[in-house]
């Protein structure tokens, strides 16, 4: 029987490579997204995903998401907390507003999706879950204390959960990708861009498909030797 795996922030750029690599080795995927129903729907007809909609910030929704899930397609044994946003802005101008939007949906949206499949991998004594944390969250970035926050908390959040679920069967894991090429890295001005692929030793961005094999690995059957860890794919830019 095919596993499930949901993975949040699905339908585009890492998400969305992901759940493709999950759906070419087999995995039943659900691709949940937040807002943007064009793209969803182009990511369900190009690959086939089935794909849902809740805000991960919110945690009603990610109970109701989860048990939507569950019902057309089967028991959560995979979860991929990938959604993310930036509100970027130095301290002195960053509101209240921004860092609350950030820190509730990156890291306070893996605690709700945790929570919504927790009870069901402990009572069947599997699971595997992948926290998509960040380059950012290990060395911090100018403009970023709300994301490099939230993204910070997601490595200790992982070490913590990783202890509670290792005599369960459910592993907890991270990773934390450089700076990859997507449309939230392409929206960064091209002369910023170009300083920071000056910083990588590899001399390029990454691959959305680079982070997907990444959490292929994580949420192999028999890689449940490996927990607490995070997985740290920057091209070089930061040896942590």
């Amino acid at each position: 029987m095919s596993r499930v795996a949901v993975v949040t922030g699905g339908t585009r750029g890492i998400g969305e490579a992901i759940s493709v690599t999950l759906k070419k080795a087999g995995y039943k995927v659900a691709a949940n997204y937040a807002g943007n129903d064009e793209r969803a729907k182009q990511c369900a007809d190009k690959h086939g995903i089935a794909c849902f909609k809740w805000d991960v910030a919110d945690f009603d929704q990610c109970l109701k998401g989860v048990a939507e899930v569950v019902a057309k397609l089967g028991p959560v044994d995979v979860l991929v907390n990938n959604a993310g946003i930036t509100r970027d802005a130095t301290l002195k101008k960053q509101t209240r507003k921004q860092w609350d939007e950030v820190v509730d949906t990156n890291l306070g949206g893996c605690f709700n999706m945790c929570k919504a499949v927790w009870d069901g991998m402990l009572e069947r004594g599997f699971g595997r879950i992948v926290n998509i944390g960040s380059i950012n969250g290990q060395a911090g970035q100018y403009g970023q204390v709300n994301y490099a926050a939230a993204k910070s908390g997601i490595h200790g959040f992982t070490k913590a959960l990783a202890q509670e679920g290792a005599p369960k069967g459910i592993t907890v894991n991270a990773i934390a990708p450089g700076y990859i090429d997507t449309d939230m890295v392409a929206a960064v001005p091209p002369n910023v861009l170009e300083k920071i692929v000056a910083r990588i030793p590899v001399g390029r961005l990454g691959k959305a498909e680079e982070i997907a094999r990444g959490v292929m690995f994580l949420v192999a059957d028999d890689a449940g030797f490996l927990t607490g860890s995070t997985m740290s794919i920057n091209g070089g830019q930061h040896m942590y």
